[in-house]
Order: C-alpha cells, then sequence, then structure tokens
C-alpha cells in the first residue's frame, strides 16, 4: 500500500492517544474515530477524552455508532458461548470483527488503507512468502499478541501497532509531553459489557432468563451441594462455590443438560493435551506436519513447550511436554515459535 492515510481507532485511553501522535509524526494523514459499542454508551468520558487528544492533533474526530455489530458478533457470541458450557474470551472476538473488521470497513469508507490501535505488539512482512507475520511486544509484561493471534492476513496488512516496539512507561512519558488530557488515565482491565465482572447477572438482563440452582457432584458422581446455575462456574475455580468437603476443591467439569458441576481435587485439573478448531495460521497458510512450538492454553498463562499436530480435518492436537492446569473449551490457544505468532485456534476439549 502506497497510501499515507489511516483510521487511529480512539479509546480515550493513553495508548491510542500517544499511537496517534506516533502516527501523525510518520507522515501519515490521520482521522481519530471512536466507536460506540452498547448503545447508550456510559463511557462519555472517554469519548470526550478522545475527542480532546484528537483536537490537540488536529484531527478529524468522528464518533461511529458500532453497537448493533458488537451485540451481534461479541455479545451474542458470548451469551452462546456460556449457555453451551464454554468459556469464550470476546476481546479476541472484538479484534476480529469489530476493530479489524467492521472498523476497517469503516476506514475505507474515509478513505483509510490502515488502521491503527494501541496495542502492544509487532507485524512484519515476509517479502520471502508474501505474508504478514505477528510478533509480540517488545515489552514482554504489555504484550497483546494473544488477543491479535485470530487476524487474518488481509486485517494484518491494514493494521498499524505504533506501540509495539515501545514500553508503557515510554508511552505515557510521550502524553505527558505532549499534554494529553489522559496522559495519567488508568489502564481499563474489564471486559467492556462486564464491568463489574458479574458474568451471570450480565447474561440474565441479556436474555431475560434466571439460571436455575443445580447439583455439585464429586468425581464419583455423587451429590455433594448446590450450585447457583452452571454457567456461574469455569474450569479451575475454587473461590465462590460455597460448599465445604473437608479439603480444597476445584471446578473440575460441567454438564450443561443435566445443569451439574463436578468438583473435585486440583490434581483432576492437569491433562497432557488438547484439541482446537477455527484455526488461524499466520506464517502459513496450513499446518502440514507436527510442529515445535509454545502454547498459551489462555490469555494468563505464561506458555508451555508442546507439539502441535494437524489433524485432516482441519482441526489440530496440541500435546504438552507437562501436564498443564485446567485447559478450558471456548478460551483460545496461540503458539509461538520464540516472539512469532504461529496461529490460532478455539479449543474444544482437554486429553
Amino acid at each position: 500500500m502506497d497510501s499515507k492515510k489511516a483510521l487511529i481507532a480512539m479509546s480515550g485511553g493513553v495508548d491510542s492517544s500517544v499511537a496517534a501522535w506516533l502516527t501523525l509524526q510518520e507522515g501519515f494523514s490521520c482521522i481519530g474515530a471512536t466507536m460506540t459499542l452498547l448503545g447508550n454508551d456510559p463511557n462519555a468520558d472517554s469519548v470526550a477524552d478522545a475527542r480532546a487528544v484528537a483536537r490537540r492533533l488536529g484531527m478529524d474526530f468522528h464518533i461511529l455508532d458500532s453497537s448493533d455489530v458488537f451485540r451481534r458478533s461479541v455479545m451474542e457470541d458470548f451469551v452462546r458461548c456460556y449457555e453451551a458450557g464454554l468459556t469464550p474470551n470476546p476481546c479476541i472476538v472484538c479484534n476480529r470483527k469489530i476493530k479489524f473488521g467492521h472498523l476497517a470497513e469503516q476506514a475505507k469508507a474515509l478513505g483509510c488503507d490502515y488502521v491503527v490501535t494501541g496495542h502492544y505488539a509487532r507485524i512484519r512482512y515476509d517479502k520471502n512468502t508474501n505474508r504478514y507475520l505477528l510478533y509480540k511486544a517488545a515489552d514482554d509484561a504489555k504484550d497483546q499478541s494473544y488477543f491479535l493471534a485470530s487476524l487474518t492476513q488481509e486485517q494484518l496488512a491494514c493494521a498499524r501497532f505504533p506501540l509495539g516496539e515501545m514500553t508503557k512507561e515510554e508511552a505515557r512519558q510521550i502524553a505527558e509531553q505532549q499534554g494529553f488530557i489522559n496522559a495519567k488515565k488508568r489502564d481499563s482491565q474489564d471486559i467492556c459489557f462486564v464491568p463489574d465482572g458479574d458474568y451471570v447477572a450480565f447474561l440474565e438482563r441479556f436474555t431475560g432468563k434466571t439460571y436455575p440452582a443445580g447439583n455439585y457432584l464429586d468425581a464419583s458422581g455423587k451429590v455433594v451441594g448446590k450450585h447457583r446455575g452452571a454457567v456461574a462456574y469455569t474450569l479451575g475455580q475454587r473461590k465462590g462455590l460455597g460448599i465445604a468437603l473437608g479439603a480444597p476443591v476445584y471446578v473440575c467439569a460441567k454438564d450443561m443438560e443435566k445443569n451439574t458441576v463436578t468438583v473435585g481435587p486440583e490434581s483432576l485439573l492437569f491433562c497432557t493435551a488438547l484439541r482446537a478448531e477455527n484455526w488461524n495460521w499466520i506464517p502459513f497458510p496450513a499446518l502440514t506436519e507436527p510442529m515445535g512450538v509454545t502454547a498459551k492454553a489462555r490469555s494468563r498463562h505464561t506458555g508451555a513447550p508442546a507439539t502441535v499436530y494437524p489433524e485432516k480435518d482441519g482441526s489440530a492436537r496440541v500435546v504438552f511436554d507437562e501436564p498443564q492446569r485446567a485447559i478450558t473449551p471456548g478460551q483460545a490457544v496461540v503458539l509461538y515459535d520464540g516472539d512469532l505468532v504461529i496461529g490460532s485456534g478455539t479449543i474444544t476439549g482437554a486429553m
């Protein structure tokens, strides 16, 4: 692409504001845009902060009502997964379908060829393979490549992450030097549509349902107590179970049809392999032979040595060198070769 026009996805936070300034320094013509995702968006302060930074940088600024597509693509998917007994990661879905899907379409309509965000990750083009590669950020503590690993080649081609080579401290210093109103603003850690972290309350508000209580079972199938609805629990959970069995117990399995939650000792949570589908491969179109990788089975997993094996149906099996705790269906598994992202898939089961 020869274009030097970019749409800056501005959340009102420090990172996207600094990404805008850095992109302008590279000589791009920039437009700022904030998506409202929740209808009557309660985040008016963030919109105001984004607008103030755009004005300070001399950029045009747009507010894009993306609430309908966000509800269909992210929130409804989140509900469907939880009701099926899965534990989804809506930020991954949002990046692929909203920020680099829907927003990329809006960018083209505004004459922009790039979407710029404040993510901490790096993109490089490999002319030998004619593919765009995704790498971890230089600042490992802020790396967000896990959440971006489902981006397609077309999406990586139009994405820019100016913060990929810097630390959070350096980004804040730039924000302070430029006098941005949000220079000292704290990072948001929550899912935007579940800001209080109460997933069950969100599910009940969204669906209008009340999820019925059910039985806790031990590993032998014996009823050992009552739970408040299987959707309220995730594998590996210990806190908030509300039962006392004389020793610590953890959620080891769920049966959504029978509305049962199986609890047991932590030793039952460990497994040596997982199966995943809906793979997005980055350095190559498809995995054709086994490959040694570092596999990250959830966003806070440090990653572990493993071998990934392709299956004939397009799925893949990831076998770890050492047993791993609480491999959870619905989560993404992201594979790395050093800092290079190899691919990502959705976990369907542990073995």
